[in-house]
């Protein structure tokens, strides 16, 4: 590792934070560190129109409004879930792509929500007040309850506009209430074909130069008519020059920069490792199931997709811990915090609720976060049963994920018309109770409790061929029966559910009380260490809510091979073409090969500071516009889950002039540029 990242890395703690670095919440701005590098800070009005035109894709992605008219453009991988929801055997949406001629061709994604942040309180004062002097499961109780109460309150009788979400920043240093706007009728818009989104496959993932035209349009509607937003960005097709300032608005899905040594080991030793082998043969098993014919590769298409990108991203994490001197730049960051404080206890305390969390990791894992079962049947059948155990409790005493705040989600996942192939489900079931078997042994009593004696494919093929989860209509039946229409259900995926149900609620309340309470109470004491010592130069961890990263357009020097140049070119992914996955163009692109220009901007890298789940976030200038649509991260952004290092972390983003090519020239969609350019 270069000597620039470990100084980097060892003066995040005892600096304010340097270059490029940060994923800043929009009330906490570094205004003069911008204006400083830039010539540019940001003033009220700035900083709430972006925050009104930035959307968040509830599944896990980030967005953006381009049109008065509720027009949202994010990433066409962000959207594999919809368009393959939509699609069939006799109509491939996916792989053909889709373009929607009128607003009556869109189409309704079947279960797609996005949140566009209104307004963010702080209630840090509340939850500190519920949980003053409590620890273990009355503290996990109370803050609870506390957050249930706040988020109640905030959306009101509005829930079905309307989501409130408590977040917990500064590792519980600071609780803030963010209150959206909810869209929950979102149509598809426009998607490329799969081989033109992810041209490059597995081989390019995280590497650059790359050809992708990653993107896609979606659109919000409410009452039935497309949404009428006051903020939404344009797009500017010139784009960004080298060394000009590029912003990102989008929501990181998580990082873990403040986490202690010992939570950093475990990670590296456990969590890391253990997942990497289970994603290992997952995608095995993926592969195998899709080489039986075509249409079980199409439906496996998405999932092996994932499964290759969480692959690469956690080797990658895994490298970056796996180097040595950046534990000792680490170790260094916490000596320097913890010798500024009187005692050590909550870094202790954190290191032994690790030597838990390692004992818990696989019953935890398999049961009491129930991965032992991955079936989307058994998904439904879970949400059915404790939807029936929780809904008729006081809103603060059931599980977080049941509170009326998050029902509307739920639902619109359970009552979702996306197809499901029984088959698929089959193989997938096979493999996961397969490995629960291994992990736990025969002998442990939900083994034997779960499998009777027989083999993981017997079950599976038991369960699959007996349920009519399946259906919606049934799905939809059993919720709105509530607790007597489950109770009363033979289905074998419910009756699945509520076998293992008591012990998994134990696991999960264990897992709370001695490792998450610990965890969350000493980190909060540590926050505000960090807070008494570095105030809030420091930003937060990710936590999913929408940030603002600051950089520029930049190549970087690659050790070995030398100056990698920021900008790729349309000509080149022509250039890159083979003709054999997964650097095959589509026939729609080899036939606008004349109409292009080919040397319009394609991809592009920037300093921004990102992490997943921005993607599909706008990259803007200062005057809002949007001059890119971030997708990738080069394969040094990998370790950005820890810390952030300017000479070499990139991201990677598909520029504004290839997005308004593409539509008009290979999609003929003239109307949408039009309506981009508005």
């Amino acid at each position: 590792m270069k000597r620039a990242l470990v100084l980097a890395i060892a003066g995040f703690a005892a600096t304010p934070v340097l270059a490029a670095e940060g994923m800043w919440t929009l009330d906490n701005l570094p205004v003069e560190a911008m204006r400083s590098a830039y010539g540019f800070a940001p003033d009220a009005d700035w900083v709430r129109h972006a925050m009104r035109s930035s959307v968040r894709l509830a599944g896990g992605c980030s967005g953006s409004f381009v049109s008065a008219d509720g027009l949202v453009l994010t990433n066409a991988h962000c959207i594999v879930g919809c368009v393959q929801g939509l699609s069939s055997p006799e109509n491939d949406r996916l792989n053909d792509g889709f373009v929607a001629r009128s607003r009556g061709e869109e189409l309704q994604c079947p279960a797609e929500e996005l949140n566009v942040l209104q307004e963010i309180e702080d209630v840090t004062p509340r939850i500190a007040q519920a949980t003053a002097g409590k620890s273990g499961r009355a503290y996990i109780d109370a803050r609870n309850a506390e957050v249930s109460r706040i988020e109640d309150e905030c959306v009101g009788d509005a829930a079905q506009t309307r989501r409130c979400d408590v977040v917990a920043l500064y590792a519980g240093g600071r609780h803030h209430l963010y209150r959206y706007e909810r869209y929950q009728d979102v149509r598809l818009v426009f998607s490329p074909e799969y081989a033109t989104a992810f041209f490059g496959g597995d081989p390019d993932n995280f590497n650059f130069p790359r050809y992708n035209l990653d993107m896609g349009l979606l659109r919000a509607y409410r009452d039935g008519r497309p949404a009428q937003v006051a903020d939404h960005f344009t797009l500017d097709p010139d784009g960004a020059q080298p060394g000009e300032l590029t912003m990102v608005t989008g929501h990181p899905g998580r990082t873990q920069r403040q986490l202690t040594v010992a939570q950093l080991e475990r990670v590296r030793d456990v969590d890391l490792i253990n997942t990497l082998l289970q994603l290992a043969e997952r995608r095995a098993m993926l592969a195998q199931y899709a080489r039986a014919s075509e249409e079980a590769a199409r439906q496996a298409q998405s999932d092996l997709t994932f499964t290759e990108n969480s692959y690469k991203v956690l080797r990658g994490q895994l490298q970056a811990l796996l180097d040595p001197q950046v534990f000792a730049a680490k170790r260094e960051q916490e000596a320097e915090l913890r010798a500024s404080v009187a005692s050590s206890q909550p870094w202790d305390e954190i290191a032994q609720a690790q030597r838990v969390r390692r004992e818990l990791y696989f019953p935890h894992l398999l049961i009491g976060q129930q991965r032992a079962f991955d079936s989307r049947y058994f998904q439904f059948a879970s949400i059915l049963l404790r939807g029936g155990d929780e809904r008729p409790k006081p809103n603060a005493e059931r599980l977080p994920e049941f509170q009326d705040a998050g029902l509307p989600r739920l639902e619109q996942t359970l009552f979702s018309q996306a197809p499901l192939y029984p088959e698929f489900e089959t193989a997938k079931l096979t493999h996961s109770l397969s490995k629960f078997r291994e992990l736990l042994g025969t002998d442990h009593p939900t083994v034997k409790q779960v499998l009777g004696g027989k083999s993981p494919e017997a079950v599976a093929a038991e369960l699959v061929a007996g349920t009519t989860l399946g259906d919606p209509a049934e799905r939809e039946r059993l919720w709105r029966g509530g607790k007597a229409a489950v109770d009363a259900s033979q289905d074998p995926f419910i009756r699945l559910a509520r076998a293992i149900d008591a012990g998994s609620r134990e696991l999960r309340g264990r897992f709370e009380s001695e490792v998450e309470s610990v965890e969350s109470r000493n980190a909060e004491r540590i926050a505000r260490a960090r807070f008494d010592k570095y105030g809030t130069r420091v930003y937060p961890d990710a936590t999913f809510t929408l940030r603002l990263s600051y950089g520029e357009v930049r190549g970087w020097n690659e050790p070995g091979v030398g100056e990698i140049a920021p900008y790729t070119e349309i000509g080149g992914a022509f250039a890159r073409n083979t003709g054999f996955a997964p650097y095959a163009l589509p026939p729609r692109w080899l036939d606008a090969r004349d109409r292009l220009d080919a040397g319009t901007r394609f991809n592009f890298v920037s300093t921004n500071d990102i992490i997943g789940g921005n993607s599909g976030s706008p990259v803007i200038d200062r005057d809002a516009r949007v001059v890119g649509l971030a997708f990738d991260g080069n394969i040094h952004s990998l370790g950005g889950n820890f810390w952030y290092d300017e000479t070499l972390n990139r991201t990677v983003s598909v520029h504004s002039a290839a997005m308004l090519e593409a539509l008009d020239k290979v999609y003929d969609a003239g109307h949408l540029v039009e309506e981009l350019g508005q």
